[in-house]
């Protein structure tokens, strides 16, 4: 078999449809399987799959593992040469498959390859950027993301919403990381897949559409927090304490400058969006400056009360 198509569920009936409709109607001359790896979906998604796509395989994990541990638990029934992680919330472009897999093998140097990611107006995204450091970290705080993309032949790692791996090479990675639950998981393998002596390659020939992180909508606060931990342990694994120690003034700076510009845009036009998002901002700033970074990574010592407080005040407006 060429191709395993794996996704990752948690409460997606609303998009997973177009996205499976996308992959079996656009995608001919392959041979390939589809594997939807569900994290606790309480919406029917899996009775609304089973139902309409009888052909893809369900596993069934029960509750929500986080997207590292929803994928790894699917990646040991994958029987492809190539194994393609692809977020529920996306849109497959006719023939972007087979291009990918077409591609994938002409460059036989590199361990994973991304395709053309569009927004749904049509814009392409960004979904190739340089690894994280603390010097790009400040740049990003204030809002200069143009220094921050580097140039065309630095290392890169791609957006997680879409990435196609060698399946012998991801096997021998191990995989994703499951300490990160969300956020950064795509970075870590990439980085993982790059210090193993393997590329990442890039076509625009084969294009998806990425509606948005849904799922992260519903629950904003709760991810909103999970990206700073992640963040926090990713620089600890690949950087060391020394560098963690600063970690938080760079997280505190991209929150107070998120504040400001949602804060201005709320006194121009004022909407309960912007309010929703000040409130987040303001929780967030008190669970980074309440946290010790090293104390959390190490130990998993963090702020619980002050979350549970915002969570409250969210759920209540």
């Amino acid at each position: 078999m060429e191709l395993s198509v794996v996704i990752v569920c948690w409460d997606g009936v609303e998009l997973i449809g177009d996205c499976l409709s996308s992959i079996f109607a656009g995608t001919g001359g392959i041979d390939f399987e589809v594997i939807v790896s569900d994290n606790g979906s309480t919406d029917g998604s899996v009775e609304f799959i089973a139902r309409n796509y009888p052909q893809v395989r369900i596993l069934e994990n029960g509750a929500n593992l986080g997207y590292a541990k929803g994928n790894n638990a699917a990646l040991r029934h994958c029987r492809g040469r190539y194994i393609l992680l692809l977020n529920s919330d996306t849109v497959v472009h006719d023939g972007a498959l087979q291009k990918l897999v077409a591609f994938a093998d002409q460059h036989p140097e590199a361990g994973a390859c991304g395709c053309q990611v569009l927004n749904p107006q049509g814009v392409r995204q960004v979904s190739a950027r340089p690894f994280p450091t603390l010097w790009r970290d400040w740049l990003d705080a204030f809002c200069l993301p143009h220094f921050t993309l580097g140039n065309g032949h630095a290392r890169k790692w791609q957006s997680g919403c879409c990435i196609l791996f060698r399946a012998d090479v991801l096997r021998q990675l191990g995989g994703f990381d499951e300490q990160f639950f969300y956020s950064y998981e795509d970075v870590d393998l990439c980085r993982r897949l790059w210090d193993g002596g393997y590329a990442i390659a890039y076509t625009n020939q084969a294009c998806i559409t990425h509606l948005g992180s849904r799922s992260a909508n519903r629950c904003p606060l709760r991810f909103e927090l999970e990206r700073h931990r992640s963040r926090y342990r990713y620089f600890y694994k690949h950087f060391g304490p020394g560098v963690l120690r600063h970690c938080r003034q760079t997280a505190l700076a991209r929150i107070r400058a998120r504040q400001l510009g949602y804060g201005l845009l709320n006194l121009l036009a004022p909407s309960e969006a912007r309010r929703q998002k000040l409130k987040i901002c303001k929780a967030a700033a008190e669970w980074n400056k309440d946290i010790d970074p090293i104390r959390f990574v190490e130990n998993g010592e963090e702020p619980g009360a002050a979350m549970r407080k915002w969570e409250s005040v969210l759920q209540a407006d």
